[in-house]
Parts: C-alpha cells; sequence; structure tokens
C-alpha cells in the first residue's frame, strides 16, 4: 500500500504539482510521460536544467540536437543516472544513454535511450491475498539528424518512440500506452569576437520538441496529450585567456498544451469540461495553446518557465556550475537553485549536480545527487 501511495505521489509531482489555485482559476497543465521534462544528465541540471544554448555535449539530445553538428569530437558516448524520491525509495530512477556522431564537419548522428522505473510496487485486494508484484515504467528511444547550414547554423530534426507501461486496474494489466513525437531544432553560434579585456561568443537556440499524438492506456481510455515543448534561449561564453571561460546562459520554455477550463462557463471544471478538452487535437492543441489560458495574457506568462545557469571552466579540465530554475507556484511551484562540478581526464568526463528546493512544494530531487560519465573519442574539430 506504501508503494502505491508513492506512485501516486510521483504522478502527481511528475505532472508539475498540480495545486489548488481556484481563486485565479488556473490550472496546471498536466501531460503523459512527464518525466521527459525531467533533466536526463546532471550537467544541464546543474545549471537549472537548461541546455538549448549551452555548448554542445553528448546529451544535447533532450535540449538541442542541432547542437551535435558543432561538436569537438568525432564520438561521443554518454551515460546518466538519477534517483527521483531518494529520500523515501530507492528503486525509483530516470537513466539515460546517448551516442552521437559526426559523420562529416557538416553533420552528425544521434541517438539516445531514457529509461523512467517506477520501482516494483505490489498490488494486492486483501492482506490475506498473494501480491501482485508490478514494475511500471517509461521509456523513449530517438534518433536525429543534425546538419550546419552556414559557419555559424545549425538545424536538426529528431523522431522520438515514446512507451509507457502504467495501466493497471482492478489488477488487470491495460497494457503500454504508445506515441511518437518530433523535434525541430535550430542553434547559432558566433564567431569569436575580441572585446576589451576578453574574448567572446553569442550563443542561442530553439528547439520544439515531441510534437505527436497523445497516448492513452486502452481502447475506450482517455487520451493524454504527450509534453510538447518550445525551448527558447541564449547564452554568452566569456574567453578571458586560454585557460578559464564562463559561459552565462537564459532559457525559456513554454508547454504546447492547451490550458484546461471551464468550457460550459458553469463555474467549475468537471466531466463535461474533461471531455470537451479531451476533443482538442494534438495539433490543434499546439497553436491553441498560446492564447487559451482563461486568465489572458497574464495566465499565459504564468505558464513559462525561465532558468538562469553558469558554467566555469578552467583549462577544459574543470568545471563548475550554477543555475537557477523559476516556475509559476500557481503552474506547478517547480523552483530551486542547482549545483554542478565536471571532471574531464583523457577525454573520459564525470559530471555531478545536486538540487536545492526553493518552493513551498517538496521536490521529487530534492537532495538528488546525479551523475554523468561520458567518454569522446575520435577525430578532434574545432571548438570556435
Amino acid at each position: 500500500m506504501k508503494k502505491i501511495t508513492i506512485l501516486l505521489l510521483v504522478f502527481v509531482l511528475g505532472s508539475q504539482f498540480k495545486m489548488n489555485a481556484q481563486e485565479e482559476r488556473d490550472r496546471v497543465i498536466t501531460t503523459a510521460v512527464p518525466f521527459l521534462l525531467v533533466a536526463a544528465d546532471a550537467r544541464a541540471a546543474g545549471m537549472g536544467d537548461q541546455g538549448v544554448a549551452t555548448s554542445p555535449d553528448v546529451f544535447s539530445q533532450q535540449w538541442n540536437p542541432a547542437k551535435y553538428a558543432f561538436a569537438s569530437s568525432e564520438h561521443g558516448i554518454g551515460f546518466s543516472y538519477t534517483p527521483y524520491l531518494s529520500d523515501i525509495v530507492n528503486d525509483i530512477f530516470l537513466g539515460n544513454i546517448s551516442y552521437y556522431q559526426r559523420i562529416s564537419d557538416r553533420s552528425a548522428f544521434a541517438s539516445s535511450l531514457r529509461y523512467f522505473s517506477l520501482g516494483s510496487i505490489e498490488r494486492r485486494s486483501t492482506i490475506e491475498q498473494a501480491p501482485l508484484v508490478v514494475n511500471p515504467n517509461e521509456l523513449t528511444f530517438d534518433l536525429s539528424y543534425s546538419l550546419q547550414l552556414s559557419e555559424n547554423i545549425a538545424m536538426a530534426v529528431a523522431g522520438r518512440y515514446l512507451r509507457s507501461d502504467l495501466g493497471l486496474q482492478d489488477e488487470e494489466d491495460l497494457g503500454a500506452a504508445n506515441s511518437f513525437g518530433v523535434d525541430i531544432a535550430a542553434f547559432y553560434r558566433s564567431d569569436q569576437l575580441t572585446y576589451s579585456g576578453f574574448d567572446g561568443v553569442w550563443k542561442a537556440g530553439a528547439n520544439i520538441s515531441n510534437i505527436g499524438p497523445k497516448m492513452k492506456y486502452e481502447d475506450a481510455g482517455q487520451e493524454n496529450f504527450i509534453p510538447t515543448n518550445l525551448k527558447v534561449g541564449g547564452g554568452f561564453d566569456f574567453i578571458f585567456d586560454i585557460e578559464n571561460r564562463l559561459g552565462a546562459y537564459l532559457e525559456f520554455n513554454k508547454l504546447l498544451v492547451p490550458t484546461p477550463k471551464d468550457f460550459n462557463n458553469d463555474g467549475q471544471i468537471d466531466a463535461e469540461d474533461d471531455a470537451e478538452y479531451n476533443d482538442i487535437g494534438a495539433i490543434e492543441g499546439i497553436f491553441t495553446s498560446f492564447g487559451d489560458a482563461p486568465g489572458g495574457f497574464s495566465e499565459e506568462l504564468r505558464e513559462v518557465t525561465w532558468a538562469l545557469g553558469a558554467e566555469y571552466m578552467y583549462r577544459e579540465a574543470f568545471a563548475f556550475r550554477a543555475g537557477y530554475f523559476s516556475e509559476s507556484l500557481t503552474k506547478g511551484s517547480r523552483r530551486f537553485v542547482s549545483f554542478g562540478a565536471g571532471f574531464e581526464y583523457e577525454r573520459v568526463n564525470i559530471d555531478i549536480s545536486y538540487l536545492f528546493s526553493t518552493s513551498p512544494v517538496p521536490s521529487p530531487l530534492e537532495g538528488t545527487l546525479r551523475f554523468g560519465l561520458t567518454f569522446n573519442f575520435g577525430d578532434q574539430y574545432s571548438v570556435y
């Protein structure tokens, strides 16, 4: 019973902490497979869960696959591990494996596998009944191709298979829900510019991820939007000398999913409103998401999260990172400070990060130490 309660807590927290905000009529947007919005790698997590405009690394697939066209190594493979609700249980985690290959001076191919395990859960109707042990899990598998359109601009497309095996009702396995998503991404990196006392490089990125159909666990069940998301960000790398570099980055995110609301204007959101909400198509929902919030433009702005992060590099061997992530208190209340560090030796990178929640709502990642291990090999390409 305890594990069932924990699983329900994961759904609530993973769906962006659904809160009571009846006075403002704000509704938190919930989706299927919400783990796709969690930073799967320690480097991005150390900078406030952002990566759309940061320098390329093996884990760019989640944030902006267009960055692979500017990767400094010919090949890279990375593994990351993120415990979830680690203060309560020890078998819920998010794992990630990513690989990329520079095909030429202008293009790259990449793939990744993300796996979210919700541990083992015992289901039984009575104390005397033999338990039914289930292992709910979710996963995605991606492939991407990135291409430099010029010396400074690259674009990428990615395809993603999504599988969610959480369906269990009255001890009957409802089977896994499946869907697919498409990403369209762009990345800009300026030439190295000279300023008074330092050099610098401007960066910018954008990614519309998880464009695809809804998911449902049974033929007659409710369809759920997948987390179609828009990321836009920019940054600047301060290059003080050959040994010291500091990058500062800012990123904005918005779910391109409709806002639940009172469609029939009866003063409450009930089953009739949910039915009309579920009739909205996936592509239609992307376009309506920019202007459908009941509270108007001010509520639309509250549906935008932002993150500010920095990364200091010394001799391209030691990295120190910090970041802050903010979400409206009425739209999920995810707010946290993160710190991270990295070490490189003989083209092997080790990264760690840690999160401190600053929200009144507990975070499932509070006190979590995330790990990442990366191997870079093959020919080297010029960074700038």
